[in-house]
Order: C-alpha cells, then structure tokens, then sequence
C-alpha cells in the first residue's frame, strides 16, 4: 500500500508466499486470516534475520508485507445515523495496513463485523505492498534482539526493511487528507507501522507489555495513587463478584491472588503503568506518567493506537479561588491550553469541549464515594476550566500576565498535565476527562510544602483515586456507541474507532 524502498542492484529480493487476496463475508474468518498473513511474515524474517546473524551477509534482501484489510463500495450506506463509526460516508476504495492481529483480535472482528453488516459488502484481505521493519517482526520474539548499527558485519538496510517515517505518521489523526499510494482512502486511524511503533514505546517508557493494557486509563501525576491503585486491586481480586482478575505491576509481574508477592523492580520506568485486568480487557490501567506536558503527549501519542474506551487524569492542581480548601476536587469542564506541546498537530484555537458522558460518571462517582449530593456537592468540588501550563515555576514570574489570563479564562485549576490529556483525547477521539484534587493554593499563600497537608487533604487525597476507579467502572457499563460519540468525529472520519 506504500511503494517499497529502493534496492541494492544484483541483490534478489526473496519474500514468503502467502494467500492471495480473498473476501470474507464473516469478521471471525477475516481476523483467522489476518493472523495468517502476519505469523507467516513475522516468523519469515526472524527465520532469515537469525539465520544472518549466525553466518554473516547475506546474499539476497528479505522482505516481508503487513496485512492489510480494504472494502470497496459502489453506494453509499443507509445506515443509523447516531453511529459515529463501523461505515464509511461514501462509494470509493478503503483500506490499513494490519498489525499484532492477537492482540487486536476483538477490535478488528468488531470493526470488521460493522463494516460486513452496514454496507452488506465483503472485505478483502491480503498482503499489503508495505513492508515490515524487521525491528518490528521480532519483536514478540525475546530470543531475538536487533543490534545497533554496524555491530553486525552487514549494513542490516541492505538487506532487510527498518521503520520508514513515511508510514509512521500521525497524518490520518490530524486530518491531513492522507491517502495510500494506490488511492485508496485509510480505513484506519493508524497505519501498522504507526502500531508497531508506539507498542515498542509503549513496552520501553511503561515497562509492561501492551497486551496488559485495559480499555479504561486512569493518569496520575502522583506517586501516592499508585500505592492506594495496588491496595485497592488486592481486595478487588479477592472478591470474584468485582469480576476482576488479576494485577500487573512492572516489569508484567502478575499476581492472582489478594497476597501475591511483587517483586521490587531493580529500575523504575520513566512511566510506570499498572493493570487491574478484567476479561476483555474490560479492566482499569493506571500509569504514572509524572509532571508535565511532555510526558502527558508521550503517554497518549503511544496509548492511542490500544484505542482506549476512556482516559482520565486525575492529578494534582493549585487551586485559583480563595474560597477552594487543600483537597477540594476540580471538575475540568473546558481548558486553558498554555502546555504549547500539542500547537503543531492541534492547533490552540481548537476548542476541547467536555464530553457529557464522561462529565455524569465523574460527578456521579464524586457523589458515590463522598456520599454528598446536588447542592451538598458544591461544598468539596468546582467546575470550571483547568489550566494546563508548561513552566512548573510559574509563580515565579510577574504574577501580572500569568493572573490576569487565569482571571480571564476563569480558570478554577491549574497543573501542567490535564489540557494535554484532554487535547489528545480529542485528538484520536479517545473519551477524555479530568478530576484534580487541589494540593496548593500559590495565589492565596499555601505553597506546595511540607507539613502545609490538613485531615480533610489527606482525607480527600485517599478518595480521589477511588472516584477515578468509580466512574472508569461506570463508563465500562456505558454501551461503545454511546460512548464513543459522534462529538469526536470531523468531516471525514475512517470507519475504525
């Protein structure tokens, strides 16, 4: 779907066989071949790749292709006009580029079960003309390691393919009109290499694997909430009626039981994430991703392509009003964006609206777990808008500009986090929010320091995390469609989620 790199003249180019394109009128069937495709490509390069490096150059160059999945349309769909995906809005060709078919069997039978029934057309799969980088191919494959250039005694582009950045782009999210080199339209919002790129970050910056993931994503930027997460998923476990089943720690230690031992990692992450697993991933997944925007962009870019059902940040925030107290909750309904680290792929004239569905289940866990109600409720929580800043020592600054766009924007909170979370989510259509606890007060003299920590703080510090895990539960119960709105969905959207 992508034209090959250029070859090395006199080099043969050897590539596996595989079944030719076949339609399927059946998602499950569709899938069982994709898994087809892609086990033959994977194991016919780490087969050459291990082979090269055991006996020295190779005499030919290897090459494997992705699956790819592609439906052509001649009509256009009368279809539920409430769905904001599983169609597409008019005749042409479709298509994506296919990876890890197991750990995306769900989403693509889905997806793929959509498309079957709301334009009553067979999908094709097939090899694809794109490449996989053989860094990719062996990544499932812990035998198998890809050495920096010039260790081995070959140039290793020569004779196999390495990540292209002409396929792993973002250009299909940001609305960029992207289409394949045959003309076809994506299918997909990411193209295979895209997945297998930010699955090997994914693995790198959270130190457990992609497969541990769950559908509903908490953030922290708080060490403390990790401690209450592990505590709170050993009673879960011990439970069977919670439905959930196990937990992962880093370094994908899993423990089944409420006693399970975890081992202390010998190195921590640059952003730990930690699994609360119930069948179909229909669990919970918290991930430190620590302070600032930077690392809130790193965390969601890679996060996407799981195509999460929700995420949420809750954090910590200063608080702006004098009337908030240390530990009262900020209820995020707009954001001011001054994190700046999204101004190329999301410009900052994009309004990033609340999502009405996340917007109940964050109020309605709020009331659960404090067990205040209606008007009561104003007494612990605020909404209004959340600003997101990129400079941790703001205060620092002529208090003038910085106060007076505060004031203006009637920001209630402010941390360097949620509005990238947030805008991300809107973003890749990933359902966001944001619940902050109010830790300091910098305009009204409570500066973030030891000992400044009041009962109701910690009180209220201890039952944020257990309102994140409240409406994350809520949400699970919510149906895809109704979650997944049309609210995140532009002019042109691909018939993927």
């Amino acid at each position: 779907m992508t034209l090959p790199p250029v070859d090395h003249p006199g080099l043969t180019v050897l590539s596996p066989d595989v079944p030719p394109h076949e339609p399927f009128g059946d998602a499950a069937a569709a899938v069982a071949r994709l898994q087809e495709l892609y086990d033959i490509a994977t194991r016919f390069l780490c087969e050459r790749f291990t082979a090269a490096m055991a006996e020295g150059r190779p005499s030919a160059r290897y090459r494997a292709f992705y699956p790819e999945i592609r439906l052509t349309t001649q009509s256009y769909a009368t279809v539920d006009s409430r769905l904001a995906f599983g169609h597409v809005t008019e005749p042409g060709v479709y298509a994506t580029t296919v990876t890890r078919p197991d750990l995306f069997r769900r989403y693509f039978e889905q997806q793929i079960g959509l498309l079957i029934q709301n334009h009553g057309a067979e999908i094709v799969i097939g090899a694809s003309t794109t490449p996989m980088p053989v860094h990719f191919a062996v990544a499932n494959d812990a035998s198998i390691s890809v050495p920096q250039e010039g260790a081995a005694d070959f140039i290793l582009r020569d004779f196999f393919d390495v990540p292209d950045l002409a396929s792993t782009h973002d250009d299909i999210v940001n609305g960029l009109d992207f289409v394949y080199a045959d003309g076809a339209a994506p299918l997909a919002p990411f193209t295979a290499q895209r997945v297998d790129y930010s699955l090997a970050r994914l693995s790198h910056y959270t130190a457990t694997d992609a497969s541990h993931f769950q559908n509903h994503v908490l953030f922290t930027n708080y060490q403390f909430y990790v401690d209450e997460f592990e505590a709170y998923a050993r009673a879960a476990i011990a439970d069977p009626a919670t439905g959930y089943t196990s937990f992962v720690s880093t370094g994908n230690a899993e423990i089944t039981t409420h006693d399970g031992v975890l081992p202390v990692p010998v190195k921590m992450p640059q952003m730990p994430a930690y699994h609360l697993k119930r069948k179909n991933g229909q669990g919970i997944t918290l991930v430190n991703i620590g302070v600032g925007p930077s690392n809130a962009k790193t965390a969601t870019d890679h996060i996407a392509v799981l195509r999460p059902h929700a995420w949420l940040m809750v954090g910590h925030c200063a608080g702006l009003r004098n009337s908030q107290r240390l530990g009262d909750f900020v209820l995020a309904h707009a954001y001011l964006r001054e994190d700046r680290v999204l101004d190329d792929d999301l410009p900052g004239w994009v309004p990033i609206p609340p999502l009405a569905e996340i917007q109940v289940a964050l109020e309605t866990a709020v009331a659960q777990v404090t067990e205040l109600e209606g008007y009561e409720l104003k007494r612990i929580m605020r909404t209004g808008t959340v600003a997101s800043l990129d400079n941790r020592n703001w205060e620092l600054r002529d208090q003038r500009g910085p106060v007076q766009r505060l004031s203006q924007s009637r920001a209630i909170g402010l941390d360097m986090e949620s509005a990238t979370i947030a805008a991300n989510g809107f973003r890749f259509r990933v359902p966001y929010g944001t619940l902050l606890c109010v830790s300091d007060k910098p305009l009204h003299g409570e500066l973030k320091l030891p000992g400044m920590a009041s009962d109701f703080y910690k009180t209220q510090v201890a039952r944020h995390l257990m309102i994140g895990i409240r409406a994350m539960e809520l949400l699970s119960q919510m149906p895809l469609e109704r979650i997944h709105s049309r609210k995140l969905r532009s002019f042109s959207e691909t018939a993927f989620l």
